[in-house]
């Protein structure tokens, strides 16, 4: 499987620019595009058919073995509901360290790498409905795009998290 690397931007106004903001890696889920803390990403793969394992949930796609580490796979979308999850040849998984877990998170594209300062990233509006809003940091707007950011940490609950261990470790 092939892996892409990605350059942070060290010269010019690119480096003053990032050097009071975050990074983050700009991903698609359907229509909506997200934003992760670069230093939660490991690599970018392209999309395998993990091994599935029986009993877990549906947004756990399976896992895979990364140079001899077992990785659950999650699809954030179907865990965040999207209408479709189709698989194409520009869906990827992003390997994240998460709270000391090593997972693969399945999006549909990944964009690039924005740095943006803390106070460009607004809250979120508060809506009552089935999606928890609290993985949520806040959006910001790069250019004309709507940027998700996400909290990954409060996406994937400690409970998942452990159920992503005890599927890692199965």
């Amino acid at each position: 499987m092939s892996s892409f690397s990605f350059q942070r931007p060290t010269t010019g106004a690119a480096a003053a620019a990032a050097s009071n903001a975050a990074e983050y890696l700009t991903f698609r889920l359907g229509q909506e595009e997200y934003g992760i803390d670069i230093l939660r990403v490991q690599e970018i793969r392209s999309y395998e058919q993990p091994t599935r394992m029986a009993h877990a949930p549906e947004f756990i796609k399976g896992v895979i073995d990364l140079r001899g580490v077992i990785v659950p796979i999650v699809d954030l979308r179907l865990k965040l509901g999207c209408s479709t999850a189709d698989y194409t040849d520009f869906t990827v998984v992003i390997i994240l360290n998460v709270g000391g877990t090593v997972l693969g998170a399945v999006v549909d594209a990944v964009a690039d790498v924005v740095a943006l300062p803390a106070d460009s990233i607004k809250p979120a509006p508060q809506f009552q409905s089935q999606l928890d809003s609290a993985f949520v940091r806040g959006i910001a707007t790069v250019g004309e795009r709507m940027l998700i950011v996400v909290d990954i940490e409060s996406l994937l609950s400690s409970s998942e998290l452990g159920l992503v261990q005890a599927v890692a470790a199965g």
